[in-house]
């Protein structure tokens, strides 16, 4: 990973770049949320529960070089999503997960499409990960949405924390 400060992604509207602790009360805003949080079926996160997320996901970067972006908006100069690869362990397998989560003001609007297309090509031509694959809460028309748009097609549905998700897939060609 390049330097926490450096966008290492860029689309025509957007710059996706490490997160860094910094991005606590920008990410806090998008968490805490409960129209972004009702489409994860949970409560928006207290202060602490994004920190700890946050924590996460930078101990993830470090662990496997790679994570979740913090999703920059050029015109704006404001971090309005994050968007990247989470590994994970999905039936004993060990998979790469394409997530993203924006603020509900910036929905609507291409921004979680255009941010994922650019982590699938950058998963795929940088890392040469086989195969990304999505999590989506069942009932989730948006996130269902961008998946498709970026080329996955719902593979399965399975039970994850007792709550059923649509597993979908990409393969790298």
């Amino acid at each position: 990973m390049p330097e926490n400060n450096q966008a290492i992604l860029e689309t025509p509207r957007l710059l996706l770049r490490p997160m860094r602790l910094e991005d606590t009360d920008a990410l806090l805003v998008i968490f805490s949320d409960p129209i972004v949080m009702a489409s994860f079926g949970v409560v928006p996160f207290t202060r602490e529960q994004m920190e700890r997320w946050l924590q996460r996901n930078l101990d993830h970067q470090s662990q496997f070089g790679y994570g979740l972006f913090s999703v920059i908006l050029k015109s704006e100069g404001v971090l309005i999503g994050d968007c990247g690869l989470e590994r994970m362990e999905l039936k004993g397998v060990a998979v790469d997960e394409l997530g993203y989560d924006f603020r509900s003001a910036y929905w609507n609007q291409g921004f979680a499409t255009e941010a994922a297309s650019a982590v699938r090509d950058y998963a795929f031509q940088t890392l040469q990960r086989p195969q990304l694959i999505s999590l989506i809460r069942v009932g989730n028309e948006a996130s269902r949405r961008v998946a498709e748009k970026v080329g996955m097609r719902l593979v399965e549905e399975i039970l994850r924390y007792d709550q059923p998700y649509w597993k979908y897939a990409l393969e790298r060609n």
